[in-house]
């Protein structure tokens, strides 16, 4: 491709960003459930090939923040579901919440083109440099939103697991690398052949070894899918239908070791719960119970829990979910805000307050566990919980919110990436699918499809070691960040002196 940054900078300015967002849609194809990688790799290929056409770190901003805004809203085409289960009182900001959506998470990558313009005028590594980092700005600033990263399209490749060395954000790193290196492989095949085989041979070292067996003793756990669709998982009406299921099929077959429910799962308050769990306790028959459930404190503040019940009905456990999906779970500003007359998705109990648990909990017969629900698994950095290390990950999830296309999978993408980074297996049971068993290197063992109902028995898979991640979490890709940022712009100075 010799002359297309010529080529592209002729075209009218409209005509360049309408292109570079239709590069985005096709960048977007690495992501779950398509999985094709190489399309996230080669439309990065064509933006750092193009970066150069552009004249001023301004118009560097706009190519990256039309790329962007193609490559989210369509990976995050799922952002309208939401709006969608009550269509008579939400449906008109769905395509309202995409476009804002894309367009925001868009400025992250025009700032990183603005700021590579202004280091490194048409230098394609700084732009490499400053796109690994918008994507670990977006997975912080303003509580922070980490999906769709460009590193997810890794997740079904053997290179996944190097998630145990430097998390998702090291697989965004290699990717864009991998982009620059094919961008170079006319100029200098020399250094882009040798960079090409440092990534193979790295790749090739973390290839999962074969499936070991699960030991005699390994714990049964049985991961229950009822299957309520959002618009009837609390009318009244169905409530009793998809609770009849948990049972039905709680007691079914042998009694396991473990039996998990997902979120939400009881239509009811704790309050009302805790005092006479005798149909628990029947539906489980001495089997601990994992379930969600929604409560409320002497202060009339509502939370997301997540809950033990012993064999014998007795609560061990409560964890109330501590990182809340802005606008579905609470409202930012909410007094400002309910002036305008808006209200959020989660304001059937007037929105939910924020947990401050931070220990593992402990699940009888099973060991510690770290507890998640949701939107929590999404953030690799909020997973460590103090104390021992655990036994392994529990994930309770709704993911009817979701809708059946590409957000459920996506989601299940970005748990595999939590098992691997912490070397532990999970148990991710969600109402409508995927319900899965995950072993420590990001395997699914067992599944329930979405869209059924049912439950599956499968052992739970051996802990692996501590990672690398555990123990340094992003900060290696932080230092790996700031010594090439250093080096390309040391080498721009010199080469303008």
């Amino acid at each position: 491709m010799p002359d297309l940054s010529a080529r592209f900078a002729a075209l009218p300015f409209k005509m360049r960003l309408i292109g570079l967002a239709a590069t985005g849609v096709f960048a977007a194809l690495g992501q779950a459930p398509l999985n094709l990688f190489p399309a996230t790799i080669l439309g990065l290929m064509l933006v750092l090939h193009i970066y150069r056409a552009a004249s001023t770190p301004r118009q560097a901003a706009w190519y990256l923040w039309a790329f962007g805004f193609g490559y989210f809203a369509f990976a995050l085409r799922w952002i309208i579901e939401p709006f969608l289960v009550d269509i008579a009182r939400h449906g008109w900001m769905a395509p309202f919440a995409l476009f804002l959506m894309a367009a925001g998470a868009g400025l992250f990558w025009a700032v990183a083109g603005w700021l590579a313009a202004r280091l490194a005028p048409r230098n394609r590594l700084m732009l490499v440099i400053a796109i690994a980092s918008a994507e670990i700005a977006r997975a912080l600033v303003l509580t922070g939103f980490p999906w769709a990263l460009l590193g997810h399209s890794l997740v079904d490749t053997p290179a996944a697991q190097l998630a145990a060395w430097g998390g998702a954000h090291l697989l965004t790193l290699i990717i864009v690398l991998a982009a620059w290196c094919l961008t170079n492989l006319l100029a200098r095949p020399v250094f882009a052949v040798l960079f090409a085989l440092i990534v193979g041979g790295a790749t090739f070292a973390v290839i999962p070894a074969p499936a070991a067996a699960p030991s005699d003793d390994a714990p049964l756990i049985r991961m229950v899918q009822p299957n309520a669709p959002q618009h009837q998982k609390w009318d009244p009406a169905y409530r009793d239908v998809f609770f009849n299921r948990l049972v039905d099929y709680s007691r079914a077959d042998a009694v396991p070791d473990l039996i998990v429910w997902p979120e939400t799962a009881v239509a009811s308050l704790l309050n009302y719960v805790e005092p006479d769990t005798s149909l628990l306790v029947e539906a489980t028959r001495g089997a601990p119970l994992v379930f969600g459930i929604q409560r409320q404190d002497d202060a009339a503040r509502f939370y997301n829990s997540f809950v033990v019940m012993g064999p014998t009905g007795e609560i061990d456990a409560v964890y109330d979910k501590s990182h809340l999906v802005p606008f579905g779970e609470y409202i930012p500003g909410r007094r400002l805000v309910a002036r305008l007359g808006l209200t959020g998705l989660a304001d059937r109990v007037g929105g939910f307050t924020p947990g401050q648990n931070s220990e593992a909990i402990l699940i009888p017969g099973i060991g510690n566990a770290i507890a998640l629900i949701c939107y929590e698994g999404i953030f690799a950095e909020e997973i460590a919980r103090d104390g021992a290390r655990p036994r392994l990950i529990v994930l309770i999830t709704n993911d009817a919110w979701f809708g059946k296309a590409a957000g459920p999978y996506q989601h299940l993408a970005q748990a595999r990436l939590r098992a691997i980074e912490q070397g532990l297996p999970m148990v991710r049971v969600a109402n409508t699918g995927v319900t899965a068993m995950i072993d420590g290197q990001g395997r699914v063992r067992a599944s329930i499809p979405l869209g059924q109902e049912g439950a599956i028995d499968a052992p739970l898979p051996p802990a692996l070691p501590a990672t690398v991640y555990v123990a340094y979490g992003d900060m290696t890709v932080f230092i790996v960040l700031l010594l090439l940022t250093l080096g390309v712009y040391l080498k721009a100075r010199r080469d303008t002196d």
